[in-house]
C-alpha cells in the first residue's frame, strides 16, 4: 500500500464518518448503530494513521517503506493504555 492509498483510505474513512454522523442526525440511523459502526471507523483511521508513520520513519531511517505492515488494531488501539 502506498502513501498515496493509505491517504486515499484516510478521505474514505473520513467520508464515511461524516455520512454516518448526517444519517444519524436525520434519523435514518439510530445512535447505538452510529457509535458502533464509528468506533470501527476510528480504529481503521488509527491503523491507517500509525501505517504512516511506520513509512516515514522507514523513510527516514533509509528502509524500505514498503515493508511497513498494517498493526492490529489492539495494538494501535492499546498506545495510550
Amino acid at each position: 500500500m502506498t502513501e498515496k492509498d493509505i491517504h486515499a483510505r484516510i478521505k474514505d474513512l473520513v467520508d464515511r464518518e461524516h455520512e454516518l454522523r448526517a444519517k444519524t442526525t436525520r434519523g435514518e440511523l439510530d445512535p447505538e448503530t452510529e457509535r458502533r459502526e464509528l468506533a470501527e471507523v476510528e480504529v481503521q483511521l488509527d491503523q491507517c494513521w500509525d501505517l504512516l508513520r511506520q513509512r516515514r520513519a522507514r523513510l527516514d531511517q533509509g528502509r524500505n517503506p514498503d515493508e511497513a505492515e498494517v498493526s492490529s488494531a489492539r495494538q494501535v488501539e492499546g498506545y495510550l493504555q
